[in-house]
């Protein structure tokens, strides 16, 4: 089934098993009535700030709209290029490999992210509840938290809370690879 598909599917189960009309998600995200029956129709893949903005709604993180997980398990192996993959069409083309899916409850969500040339996150900053970790492994990232601007390249990490806000984008001239580590949505 196609990415678009899968979480069109999984937008309007959630939302009619909330009881929630289009246009009270609208109000409640932030995101537009149009574009969540677009995703809703499976016509378009939102953005990552678009499906973080849903996801936050109803406290779930953006794996759950990604994800086809049949069944889940305690402990999950999966070797080198047997990984569920998602392809970002919008904005950064980025290609994410989880290492959690499949994981039952998973306090933490971890993918294997490969960003093009020029690939970024939007033009407007993100926000979210939790925590964010970010590995590069290969190329050069700028992320700018608030107004400080961070050049990360092969070897550096950085850590911050979600909540702040956010954005990133490849500078390098060539893909960069990044381990990106996001703790769960707190509800208090």
């Amino acid at each position: 089934m196609k990415l678009r598909k899968i979480i069109g599917k999984k937008l309007k189960a959630i939302r009619l098993g909330s009881d929630m009309t289009i246009q009270e998600l609208a109000l409640s995200s932030g995101v537009s009535s149009n574009m969540i029956s677009r995703v809703e129709r499976g016509l378009t893949i939102p953005s990552v700030e678009i499906l973080m903005k849903l996801a936050r709604v109803f406290e779930k993180s953006i794996d759950y709209f990604v994800e086809e997980v049949k069944t889940t398990h305690e402990v999950v192996y999966t070797s080198s290029g047997h990984r569920d993959k998602t392809v970002y069409e919008n904005n950064s083309n980025m290609i994410t490999e989880s290492f959690t899916s499949g994981l039952r409850d998973p306090q933490f969500t971890s993918f294997y992210c490969t960003i093009p040339v020029g690939g970024k996150s939007g033009e407007h900053n993100m926000y979210h509840p939790g925590d964010e970790l970010i590995y590069l492994l290969q190329g050069r990232l700028k992320v700018t938290v608030i107004d400080d601007v961070y050049i990360l390249n092969p070897g550096d990490s950085l850590s911050f809370k979600s909540h702040l806000p956010h954005k990133w984008e490849n500078v390098d001239e060539k893909e960069t690879r990044v381990v990106w580590t996001l703790s769960p949505f707190t509800v208090i």
